[in-house]
């Protein structure tokens, strides 16, 4: 029997985008960020209908350049308290802790996996001085983030999205990624479209795009509009060129890059609707399970799910079932981070945290299981055998 993987190959049709990049490769004049970076992020802004998106290295800077993004122009400071999500990824709290703003973890709710707004509503409470919302959409699902929105531009709170697990995914017709200022996207192998490694930040707000071109390549303005440089200095062309306005970094892609992601966008539509279907089929096994706790769905007019997450009414049930899908050679991971204030880089660095007893739940009494395009009809229904509950 062979193992089915959460990652069955590098990006789709990869044979034939191997063969096309090869071809590119040694016919390219330049290697470095140019114009098929450029090329993709056009791409990508109308796919995602946002006007602005900037290509980076990868979906964890993506995360890094929003929030030095938002000091850089003001909007928070050191020593600002930003909420975050517990179930979520390493890189979308860790940026918060380095820049020296104070994360403020929220609960989530067990059967959407995501924090919604009478949770946000209820912390904001115990927090009126809170700046900033930075929502992770997890696994492709939302909560009603809608509302999440509304509560935000009520309250003078930013409101930023991880949506590095959610391409694709859409509440009420609207893309997950649109609901906030700015959000973020991964294209690292495994997620819905992969350049192998590459992330990308979207906004709609021009002076916020503008900065995040600075901090993507060292601080300088090179890549900046002739509007904005205007506002930036008088220094002429000669040492304009290496002038560093900003605390930045260096996190530009590649031309390899940009042609995988030119590519691979062609299929969005077709990966996004794959990753539905699979996502029906194994939902309708496991909500006939009563092993199997239900999931919230409502509102979620697309689910383009990066994985399939699998609550267990016990941890009993949970180990048993673990058992289970190992031996019939299926890979499964845990629910994320779990809770991520339980993880040791959040301990060493933020004390006195509260305990989130759903994603605690979740992380005891839950794991996923892969969820990608290619999965073959008889890969999906030995994942259907088990979710229903056969042995």
């Amino acid at each position: 029997m062979k193992q089915i993987k959460l990652i069955k190959s590098t990006f789709l049709k990869e044979v034939e985008t191997k063969k096309k990049l090869c071809k590119f490769i040694m016919n390219a004049e330049i290697l470095s960020m140019s114009s098929e970076c450029k090329k993709f992020e056009e791409a990508f802004s109308k796919k995602q209908d946002r006007k602005y998106s900037l290509f980076v290295a990868n979906g964890s800077v993506a995360n890094l350049a929003i929030i030095q993004s938002m000091i850089n122009t003001g909007r928070l400071s050191a020593g600002d308290k930003v909420f975050v999500s517990s179930l979520t990824w390493a890189t979308n709290v860790m940026p918060i802790i380095q820049l020296g703003l104070v994360p403020i973890v929220l609960d989530v709710e067990k059967k959407t996996l995501n924090v919604s707004c009478s949770i946000l509503r209820k912390a904001f409470k115990e927090n009126k001085d809170v700046k900033c919302l930075f929502l992770t959409n997890a696994l492709g699902f939302c909560s009603d983030i809608h509302k999440i929105e509304s509560f935000c531009k009520n309250n003078n709170i930013i409101f930023l999205e991880d949506n590095c697990e959610s391409l694709g995914s859409e509440y009420d017709g609207i893309k997950l990624g649109n609901f906030g200022l700015a959000s973020t996207f991964s294209f690292f192998v495994g997620h819905h479209i992969s350049t192998i490694e590459g992330g990308m930040v979207c906004t709609d707000d021009e002076d916020l795009y503008e900065n995040l071109k600075m901090i993507r390549s060292h601080g300088w303005s090179r890549n900046s509009s002739e509007d904005f440089k205007d506002k930036l200095t008088s220094i002429d062309n000669f040492y304009d060129a290496y002038t560093f306005y900003d605390l930045a970094y260096n996190i530009r892609p590649t031309e390899i890059n940009g042609f995988i992601g030119n590519n691979q966008l062609k299929h969005w539509d077709a990966i996004s609707n794959k990753r539905e279907e699979n996502f029906r089929l194994f939902n309708a096994d496991a909500t006939a399970n009563e092993d199997i706790m239900e999931l919230e769905l409502k509102g979620q007019s697309l689910i383009s799910a990066f994985a399939y997450p699998i609550i267990f009414k016990s941890k009993e049930l949970c180990e048993e079932y673990k058992q289970r899908f190992i031996e019939n050679k299926i890979e499964i991971r845990p629910i994320i981070s779990g809770d991520v204030s339980r993880q040791p880089f959040f301990k060493k660095y933020i004390k006195n945290t509260v305990k989130n007893k759903n994603a605690e739940y979740l992380s005891d009494n839950g794991f996923y299981v892969g969820n990608n395009t290619e999965m073959t009809k008889y890969e999906l229904n030995r994942i259907r055998k088990l979710l229903r509950g056969n042995k």
